[in-house]
């Protein structure tokens, strides 16, 4: 599993257990060290706020449609 795809798992696991579709990028960050991921915390924010971020300035060639800021730090999961 590459980092969008862990990213985007932990963000759903995230926001089952607040029962509604919107996370910060901290908690997604504190859930996926708890859990051991292999990513740097650079790493697991800039697929939250750029590379999978609808919303977000173009930064990397490739883009995903995973996530949308709607608000500052608060994020949801597109299609969820």
């Amino acid at each position: 599993m590459g980092a969008k795809e862990e990213v985007l798992a932990a963000a759903k696991i995230v926001i089952k257990s607040r029962g509604i579709n919107e996370f910060a990028v901290g908690e997604v960050i504190q859930y996926m060290q708890k859990n051991k991921t292999k990513y740097k915390e650079p790493t697991i924010r800039s697929q939250i706020v750029s590379r999978c971020c609808v919303n977000s300035p173009k930064h990397h060639d490739d883009q995903y449609k995973y996530f949308k800021r709607i608000r500052k730090n608060t994020y949801k999961i597109l299609e969820f």
